[in-house]
This record gives structure tokens, C-alpha cells and sequence, in this order.
């Protein structure tokens, strides 16, 4: 199931004026897009995150600054850096993913195919690996 995690590239436009990096869902990203946010003011070596979604595609980009993103799939663990707007991650569900922020400049942005929804999220890591061994895929 960590195979299932990526890395993407962000496109990007450069020109004397600048670069514009774009996102477009269902194409730079294996979903439509339902909700945006951002995740900032975060102390250096901070650790966010800390959970699993039951059925939530998320993908994430750090725009400023740093983040280790570690997933786990209740078998195994991997550490990806987002250290450029130019590169973002895909967490599928059922994936248990931690953000390690570098400093307390750095800027994370969450895409979601999904609203809001709290009964969607697995916070606590034993409910998690009982999901896991529930058949989730």
C-alpha cells in the first residue's frame, strides 16, 4: 500500500516577471478537488497530522519552507521532504501520515476530494491498524 503514495511534479510557467505553478484535479492530481486549506505557524520539529482518512485522497504541497511526510500502512513506514512548491505528494486513504515542519515559516497546502467530515478520519494509531486489518485497501 505505500507504493500507492507519490510524488508528483507541479507544472509551472516561468517567465522574466515570475513562475506561476498550477494544479488541476483529475489531472495533476488523481481526483477533483472538494476542499483547500492551509497549514502554517507551526514550531520548528513540530509534528503534525498524526492520522488516516477511511476514504479521503489528500495531496500535499509545501509552498514555503520544509516538511518530512512520513506515511505508514500499519506494515511498513516511508519518509518523502516536499521542500519545493514544484513537488507534492499524494496520500491515498487508509495511509497514516505524520508532517515534521522544518521551521515556523514553512507553508504546507492540502488539497481533498472530500469535505469535511470527522467520522472520515482515523486519529487514534491502534483504531487505525484495526481499520487496516479490517480488509481497507
Amino acid at each position: 500500500m505505500l507504493d500507492a503514495v507519490k510524488i508528483a511534479s507541479i507544472r509551472n510557467a516561468t517567465d522574466v516577471n515570475g513562475s506561476l505553478g498550477f494544479i488541476e484535479g483529475g489531472r495533476d492530481v488523481p481526483f477533483q478537488i472538494a476542499r483547500a486549506f492551509f497549514v502554517y505557524g507551526v514550531h520548528a520539529g513540530d509534528i503534525r497530522g498524526q492520522h488516516a482518512h477511511k476514504r479521503c485522497h489528500q495531496f500535499l504541497i509545501c509552498v514555503h519552507g520544509k516538511v518530512e511526510v512520513t506515511c505508514d500502512d500499519g506494515e511498513g513506514k516511508k519518509t518523502f521532504v516536499l521542500d519545493s512548491p514544484l513537488k507534492g505528494i499524494h496520500i491515498p486513504p487508509s495511509i497514516w501520515a505524520e508532517q515534521r515542519y522544518a521551521s515556523s515559516e514553512t507553508m504546507l497546502m492540502v488539497l481533498a476530494d472530500r469535505l469535511f467530515e470527522e467520522s472520515d478520519y482515523l486519529r487514534d494509531y491502534d483504531k487505525f491498524l484495526e481499520f487496516r486489518a479490517g480488509g481497507a485497501q
